[in-house]
């Protein structure tokens, strides 16, 4: 089960009747059509942006989800002025505690340690208990030797903590490298946006990396760079289906086949078990 003061329904388990156009396609659809393809769109396939307690909703088999290190909250390291007003906000806006959800859960039967982030949070930044979530979820994923899974949407660092928001990059990736010593797999879903500092460090740390159709994926948006080497850049440049053309992405999964994929990954990567006898 996961803290009762996140929104379970938000978003997919709507009634709404709106009618709303694809982004995409401008294909007409309701809201409620919307979230019974995963907020994605029938017609073309757009992937929406979802929140964390919406892909709880998919991902996990039934009631398999329990949150871990639920606790954190945010302080004011740097105290800066404001902040905790914009905590306050970001926290009734998103309906979390902070930029990230962690829990062990289980999918198609398969044991996992299951990381997801919110963009609504403060875009998703990575601040002091972001990083420390994740951290704590990818040593527990060593601890107990469970495989983890880290689903990414992010504008990077929290500007808001200075130092301590940039600090996360190297605590995070220590994490990863302790996770790898272990031999435990790691896999992550890069959703729309990755950027920024969690792009920098354990985003793009994963045994396997997988990305949602269309998102944004790259550390500097495309008018800083284009601003830095005062040329243009390719059409698609840093969505999913340019990254894996240049081999920063291994696939490309909709959200409607994550679930087998991911149990399908967590399977392959599973140690030996040893035979009797030392024979296979």
């Amino acid at each position: 089960m996961i803290d009762p003061g996140y929104n379970l329904g938000t978003g997919l388990l709507t009634s709404d009747t709106t009618i709303q156009p694809c982004p995409s396609c401008g294909t007409q659809y309701t809201a409620k059509d919307i979230a019974a393809a995963l907020k994605t769109c029938p017609a073309c396939g757009h992937h929406y942006r979802m929140e964390p307690a919406e892909r709880i909703q998919y991902l996990p088999d039934e009631d398999s989800f329990v949150e871990c290190f639920a606790s954190l909250r945010s302080l004011n390291p740097i105290e800066l002025a404001g902040y905790e007003e914009k905590l306050d906000e970001a926290e009734a806006k998103a309906q979390m505690k902070d930029a990230v959800i962690t829990g062990a859960c289980t999918i198609e039967g398969r044991p996992l340690i299951l990381g997801l982030m919110s963009f609504n949070f403060m875009g998703g930044s990575m601040g002091s208990v972001v990083g420390e979530k994740v951290t704590r979820a990818l040593l527990k994923g060593a601890e107990e030797r469970l495989p983890v899974v880290l689903y990414t949407t992010s504008g990077g660092a929290r500007m808001q903590e200075g130092i301590f928001s940039l600090l996360q990059m190297a605590k995070t990736s220590s994490a990863v490298a302790e996770l790898d010593k272990a031999g435990v797999p790691f896999f992550v879903v890069l959703c729309d946006p990755t950027t920024g500092g969690v792009t920098a460090s354990f985003a793009m740390l994963a045994d396997i990396t997988l990305a949602e159709p269309g998102a944004l994926i790259g550390f500097a948006g495309p008018r800083v760079i284009e601003g830095t080497i005062r040329q243009s850049l390719p059409e698609g440049f840093q969505r999913a289906e340019f990254q894996l053309e240049k081999g920063f992405v291994d696939l490309i999964v909709k959200r409607q086949e994550q679930r087998h994929i991911i149990a399908q990954l967590i399977e392959l990567h599973k140690a030996p078990s040893k035979v009797l006898g030392g024979q296979a």
